[in-house]
């Protein structure tokens, strides 16, 4: 992919994994790192806006055309989806609830798994990001392939419970079909979330991911902080509403992982 820009889909087959929370937050975070940050929310709950603007106005953005719904579905350039955040480093591509028949729109369009690819192109050829982050939702198939295929990386987001690894190996496998069409997609890491220190499913969930070869688990953790809930209730992130959280912190050192692995890889 063209410039300087590095695009990177958060993605999970199973939802409740932290994946929009962390999407959010990594985002931000890397904004203060002076990063200039674009995120694409591309599910249909709208979680992603959530997290940056208040629900009005949010509900604003869905029921009108400047949202990523009504892009994919004209096969836009971005470039003209794109709002500003009250944050400097920080700009966001809304979704809408329409999101919801993306598939069924997908499914008659010419080389369908390269759509969002292409309506990315000018903001990546701009190179006026450092980083487009985008928000998959908890499916698999044709919108989330398009997602993947559109991405330099993709991190994966893993629930330390004993639910938090159903499925990750299909989600494995289809990473892997992916990578048939977009074959210089990598897997940035795996990174733990809602870990609760009382409890052994940190290790567990570990011990599970090491089974996988050539996986590479982040070495920062999110644990379970209250504050991040709060901060969802008053649609910022988490370093916004409590600096000094202790989920703010650890979101600062993920987001330094994140961009210390990505140089890397280059």
């Amino acid at each position: 992919m063209a410039g300087r820009t590095k695009t990177i889909a958060f993605a999970n087959n199973k939802g409740g994994s932290g994946k929009t929370t962390t999407c959010a937050n990594v985002g931000y975070s890397l904004s203060t790192l002076g990063k200039k940050v674009l995120l694409v929310d591309g599910d249909m709950q709208l979680n992603l806006s959530l997290s940056f603007f208040a629900e009005d106005q949010v509900l604003e953005f869905a029921a009108g055309e400047k949202n990523l719904y009504h892009a994919i579905r004209g096969e836009k350039d971005l470039s003209d989806y794109v709002i500003h955040t009250s944050y400097g480093n920080v700009d966001l591509i809304p979704s809408s609830t329409l999101m919801s028949g993306i598939e069924y729109e997908l499914f008659t369009k010419w080389q369908r798994e390269l759509i969002l690819s292409r309506g990315l192109e000018k903001i990546r050829d701009s190179g006026e990001y450092d980083y487009i982050l985008i928000d998959a939702p908890p499916t698999l198939g044709g919108w989330v392939m398009n997602i993947l295929c559109a991405s330099d990386y993709v991190i994966l987001p893993v629930e330390a419970s004993p639910w938090g690894l159903f499925g990750v190996a299909n989600m494995f496998e289809f990473l892997e079909n992916v990578k048939k069409l977009a074959p210089g997609l990598e897997l940035l890491g795996v990174v733990i979330t809602k870990l609760d220190a009382r409890k052994n499913y940190g290790r567990q969930t570990m011990e599970v991911l090491n089974q996988f070869a050539e996986v590479t688990v982040f070495d920062t953790v999110i644990r379970v902080d209250s504050e991040i809930e709060w901060a969802q209730d008053n649609s910022k992130p988490v370093m916004v509403h409590k600096k000094n959280a202790r989920s703010a912190g650890e979101y600062l050192e993920l987001a330094k992982e994140v961009d210390k692995n990505v140089r890397r890889s280059r």
